[in-house]
């Protein structure tokens, strides 16, 4: 395949999709319960409802969506750290965009913005770094967030602050890894799932080889799949051929991108310039040992953490707003008391509204919800 209408071909979609209905009369616990898969990055949730495909999916499949957006599961003390250091003089704060709107304790960065602090929305670290350049008058944080697909460009963005000397450019960490959230599922004494979408694009930089433990000692399948239709289904075939023949194994369908042992380069720039945190603050799921990163000693310089004051505190979410249950796939997004209702894309309550690939904002625009009867 060269072209992207190829990966959302409707009559190879039909035949994946004859064949994932015929290999679940084969698997005799389909008669008992339905298959819990759970695609734990939120650009999967995303394609799921975009295109569909969980409704064409037989009742003894029931996919769960999983704690893959890393702006979801922002907590939201880490939020009102962010305005802390955004409304400090002098300061030039830089965000990505998704993050902008996610509800801090007492109000979001947008609406910091909007009372006066200077807060940008950029593209990539090195936007930021520019931004210093162009600035030296002023202090410029940027807000890295972001599982392991987003780690190495701010690892390389100070990487070149360094190279280049800039002493006003600083990092306020907040990269999570993929590895830890998915043993905390996997531990988790209600844990019901048949077998795991692993993730696309942070399997780009890791590889397969972290997910060994998963079919090793916890004796559940992973295929790494991409994200158009035809791969989230190719993949989801190939986790039922293994549940059917008893197997548990990690396998790769989106091998036009990830390779088998990563990308050196970048798992070389995330080392020098990271190391983990002991442990790292989840919305939903609470604290996770060495689920995120923080900035080496040699890269001290340039950490916020180091250099600014910020509240540091764990902030509950609102009662109302159910959006743990919906991380650990306790409940679905519309089962939620406040989903369609006091929480919109408009006005979001919780993150997972927030952003795109947050599975209550997947459900809100693609998954034909009749909100006023809730």
């Amino acid at each position: 395949m060269k072209f992207v209408d190829e990966f959302r071909d409707p009559d190879m979609a039909k035949s994946l999709l004859d064949k994932i209905n015929q290999i679940v009369k084969e698997i005799p616990r389909c008669q008992q319960r339905p298959l819990q898969i759970m695609e734990v990055c939120g650009g999967h949730t995303h394609s799921i409802f975009r295109y569909g495909l969980e409704q064409l999916l037989p009742k003894e499949i029931e996919l769960v969506h999983g704690p893959g957006c890393p702006v979801c599961v922002l907590p939201m003390g880490r939020v009102d750290d962010c305005i802390a250091i955004a409304e400090q003089p002098n300061v030039i704060f830089t965000t990505f965009g998704d993050a902008m709107r996610v509800p801090g304790s007492k109000k979001s960065l947008l609406q910091a913005k909007a009372g006066g602090a200077d807060i940008r929305m950029v593209y990539s670290p090195m936007d930021a770094l520019q931004l210093a350049k162009k600035n030296p008058d002023k202090q410029v944080v940027f807000f890295g967030l972001g599982f392991e697909t987003t780690m190495p460009s701010t690892a390389l963005t100070l990487l070149q602050a360094k190279k280049e000397g800039v002493s006003n450019f600083y990092l306020f960490c907040n990269h999570i890894t993929i590895i830890p959230t998915i043993k905390a599922i996997l531990d988790s004494p209600d844990m019901t799932i048949d077998g795991f979408l692993g993730p696309g694009h942070v399997s780009m930089i890791i590889g397969q080889k972290p997910y060994e433990f998963i079919s090793r000692h916890y004796q559940r399948p992973l295929v790494i799949a991409g994200f158009e239709p035809l791969d989230i289904l190719q993949s989801l075939y190939m986790l039922l051929i293994q549940i059917r023949d008893e197997r548990a194994e990690i396998e790769n369908q989106y091998t036009r991108l990830v390779p088998e042992s990563g990308n050196r380069q970048a798992l070389q720039a995330v080392s020098e310039v990271f190391e983990l945190r002991e442990f790292f603050e989840w919305r939903g799921l609470g604290s996770i040992d060495h689920s995120g990163v923080q900035i080496r000693q040699s890269f001290a310089q340039y950490d916020a953490e180091r250099h600014f004051i910020v509240p540091n505190l764990t902030i509950a979410d609102p009662k109302a707003c159910q959006c743990g249950e919906v991380l650990k796939g306790a409940i679905k997004p519309w089962q939620c008391k406040v989903f369609g209702k006091e929480c919109t894309p408009e006005t979001p309550l919780g993150a997972l509204m927030v952003s795109t690939e947050g599975s209550c904002s997947a459900y809100y625009a693609y998954g034909k919800i009749d909100v006023d009867n809730l």
